[in-house]
């Protein structure tokens, strides 16, 4: 209770759009750098360390669950990093949030898997969520997606590949025993740390719309 009714004093949680759509860059980060979202980015440990590793960009962390997005919020605020900002709402309203082509980057870290076929639209690289970010995302601008989920990545780069409106620019079944280890995708959250002590590999695609 304390960390929500903190989280809502700070000046880098939003909890409604309130006119912000298509101007963040002019109205809260005042600069005209790229901006980079995590969608249902928890405790938001992918966005801080996003904003340590290149200022001179913009990130947003969205989660509807305000104890975990106030560690995010906090971390910016306490290291005195203006380049920010995190959005408690459900993902479905994104479009709310960001015009068309404002966003040139989107990570999708270690959703839920939803393993019920049933609950397959519910899956955060879903066409469902896809066809949202096609709404907000620049021409040529990627989509990032991490997971220690075997059958959830299976199914997903079956999906892009099979999705005429994607391209499926490069994709890896163990991340840290791969060419695509780098500054960017080797940033590793909590549980990331907890599935490679299991022995659990990492999985990463990025994709892009054709």
């Amino acid at each position: 209770m304390e960390r929500a009714a903190e989280l809502y004093a700070l000046s880098n949680v939003f909890l409604a759009a309130d006119g912000i759509k298509g101007k963040w860059n002019e109205v809260f980060f005042k600069n005209d750098n790229p901006i980079t979202i995590e969608v249902g980015c928890g405790r938001g440990e992918y966005t801080v360390e996003l904003g340590r590793r290149f200022p001179e960009r913009n990130f947003i962390g969205l989660d509807i669950k305000a104890p975990r997005l106030w560690r995010g919020a906090k971390t910016f605020e306490e290291e005195e990093m203006s380049n920010g900002a995190f959005i408690r709402t459900l993902i479905e309203t994104i479009t709310d949030y960001f015009e068309q082509g404002e966003v040139s980057e989107i990570w999708v870290t270690f959703p839920d898997p939803h393993p019920k076929p049933s609950h397959a639209p519910k899956r955060l690289v879903s066409e469902r969520f896809l066809n949202l970010y096609r709404q907000i995302l620049k021409s040529g601008g990627s989509i990032h997606f991490k997971t220690d989920n075997d059958k959830l990545f299976e199914w997903a780069v079956e999906s892009f590949e099979q999705n005429q409106g994607l391209r499926l620019l490069r994709h890896t079944n163990n991340l840290y025993k791969s060419e695509l280890l780098d500054d960017i995708t080797s940033i590793r959250t909590t549980y990331e740390n907890t599935y490679l002590e299991e022995g659990k590999t990492i999985k990463y695609a990025e994709v892009t719309f054709a």
